[in-house]
């Protein structure tokens, strides 16, 4: 499994290519190849993408509070959906965040476990 910004070409590695942020990237059209399937119930919550910010000093507070809502419908399931999707070939998570390091999708790899 393997990450990137929304906003990078496709590559013949990516597989299939997974948005996983809530909110729909600026300046692209629903068809854009560089989306792929959209999964916004895998993103992190309105309030906790809010109070995070992306701010470095909060990542580990973050990824406990998200690992949680991981567990909670209807994130639990999205996150079983990403599971079986990865289990049938490659995957790349991808979302509009700038520092892919303080986005979900380090979160989210650890929890598919690819």
């Amino acid at each position: 499994m393997r990450s990137a910004r929304v906003y990078d070409e496709v590559s013949d590695e990516d597989g299939t290519r997974v948005l996983v942020d809530r909110v729909w990237p600026r300046g692209m059209r629903k068809e854009d190849p560089r989306v792929g399937h959209w999964l916004k119930e895998v993103a992190p919550s309105t309030e906790l993408r809010t109070w995070y910010g992306h701010e470095e000093e909060k990542k580990a507070e973050f990824a406990k509070r998200y690992r949680a809502e991981l567990k909670q419908e209807p994130a639990a399931s999205a996150l079983a959906e990403l599971r079986e999707l990865a289990g049938k070939g490659p995957v790349t998570l991808v979302t509009a965040t700038k520092d892919l390091k303080l986005s979900q999708v380090p979160v989210l790899l650890q929890m598919v476990g690819r």
